[in-house]
């Protein structure tokens, strides 16, 4: 996801997002501790988008 997207999202939409990223990424992790993991790049990206909006929320809240 693109920083530029993320910036034209709601506070609250961020929020979710974030919410919703780690819980995916917690279920990976599942996953690849028990060898079943079949994308392993997928854990970078979401930890990287995950940043991003952190970055971004950092952002909003220092206007």
């Amino acid at each position: 996801m693109k920083a530029s997207k993320l910036r034209d999202m709601s506070r609250e939409d961020l929020i979710a997002e974030d919410s919703e990223l780690r819980m995916q990424l917690l279920k990976l992790r599942f996953q690849a501790a028990t060898g079943q993991l079949e994308s392993a790049p997928k854990l970078k990206s979401i930890r990287r988008d995950i940043a991003r909006i952190a970055t971004v929320l950092k952002e909003m809240e220092r206007k």
